[in-house]
């Protein structure tokens, strides 16, 4: 079983390393702007000090130095300070090393660089894959890592999130089967991770037979199942190990590949969302159209429903029903999406709409059969390509992480595109 031998201090050019008490907002004030805060993990001291020497004067101070791999359930005491770039060597155990890299990256938006005097293309792409922004060949020069810092500058936020405590939770539900509940939760999902820039996962309840991970070309070796089945003893670390990831950068928890007969219970749902929300900024849930107890028990404690229908009078009729039994009662207004949205005359107008419905629309995704179906038919995110759709749902995504709609354009670039 590994230890986790931290060795705190604030690396200087003479070579001393001084024992660091905190980070504190005021400190990093004191240190400029512009100063980027490190933490560099490496177990074999020789190549460690000498990424650290090429980080002298490239506008970064390490602010803790680990001597060792830290173990996955160390994780969130590491995260504890608020890092701008996290440095970790490969070479001396590269499985645990990005099982490390992934554990940070799926839980945070910090960026993560590897070092490591190997450099083939395979293990460039594992990298890739787990989270890393940037690979730092052996022996690293001073520019080379100027510039990789440069790159993490220009991803660094203004200002640091207070410390997270839990994660804002969305459910998206349907009318009826067919409404579209899956291609808005898992684009809005994927939206999120892109536009917010913060840990994101989507979890498929549409169960036993949703397919959340088919629409997103994902294939995992473990299911919500997993995770319903084992409630008992889920926490952040086991969620971790049932999670894919997409190359967006979210995280999903999908239903099984082959048919799973399950009756989730209330409380194991309600776990499994618990631990979702102590380990992510945000949590999806693609819910279908399924009106359980099991999903009734996720309308509180802040959370946002997203109804999804479109405009026929089966689906508003069942709108209406979901809204006047189950939501109103509970004190929820939900943001009411119209899918398939056509703007010309169906026999029912705006202001039969909101009559039906009790309230009015907040969103309407645009009718666009062709674009839609190639996505589904290709395993390709709609929100990753520009189209009518793609832009409601990503203004969606903007407003729930609390963003302007339209984002200003702005200049930037990293390793990995």
């Amino acid at each position: 079983m590994r230890t986790s031998p931290y060795s705190d201090g604030i690396y200087n050019p003479e070579g001393n390393r001084e024992l660091l008490m905190a980070t504190t907002t005021q400190d990093r004030g004191s240190l400029g702007a512009t100063m980027l805060t490190v933490a560099l993990i490496g177990p074999e001291e020789k190549r460690r000090n000498a990424v650290a020497s090429a980080l002298v004067g490239s506008q970064t101070r390490i602010a803790r130095e680990l001597t060792s791999y830290p173990g996955l359930d160390d994780v969130p005491r590491l995260l504890e300070t608020h890092y701008d770039v996290v440095v970790i060597e490969l070479d001396s155990d590269p499985e645990h090393a990005l099982d490390l890299v992934e554990a940070i990256c799926v839980v945070n938006t910090i960026t993560v660089m590897v070092y490591s005097a190997q450099s083939d293309s395979a293990l460039l792409v594992r990298c890739m894959r787990a989270g890393a922004r940037e690979f730092l060949s052996l022996p690293i020069s001073a520019g080379a890592i100027e510039e990789a810092m440069v790159r993490a500058m220009v991803r660094r936020p203004l200002v640091h999130p207070a410390k997270k405590t839990i994660g804002k939770l969305m459910v998206f539900i349907g009318a009826k089967g067919g409404s579209g509940v899956t291609t808005i939760a898992t684009n809005f999902a994927v939206a999120i991770s892109q536009e917010c820039r913060e840990s994101a996962v989507l979890i498929d309840l549409d169960l036993p037979i949703g397919d959340a991970a088919l629409s997103l070309g994902i294939r995992s070796e473990f299911s919500v199942v997993n995770a319903l089945e084992n409630s008992n003893r889920l926490d952040s670390n086991f969620l971790l190990k049932l999670l894919s990831k997409h190359s967006s950068g979210l995280s999903v928890l999908a239903t099984p590949d082959v048919y799973v007969p399950i009756q989730a219970t209330a409380e194991a749902v309600e776990k499994v969302i618990t631990v979702a929300r102590q380990s992510f900024d945000y949590v999806v849930v693609d819910a279908g159209s399924n009106i359980t107890p099991a999903i009734l028990s996720l309308f509180k404690d802040g959370t946002a429903i997203y109804l999804i229908t479109q405009v026929s009078v089966p689906e508003l009729r069942n709108s209406n029903r979901l809204i006047s039994e189950f939501l109103a009662p509970s004190g929820f207004t939900p943001e009411v999406v119209l899918n398939r949205f056509i703007q010309r005359p169906l026999g029912i107008d705006e202001k039969e709409i909101g009559k039906a419905l009790t309230l009015q629309p907040q969103w309407k995704v645009p009718s666009d059969y062709e674009t839609a179906q190639l996505a589904q038919n290709t395993a390709n995110a709609l929100a990753l390509k520009d189209s009518s759709i793609s832009r409601v749902i990503r203004q969606m995504a903007r407003m729930a992480c609390g963003l302007p709609k339209n984002p200003e354009k702005k200049k930037g670039f990293s390793l990995f595109g």
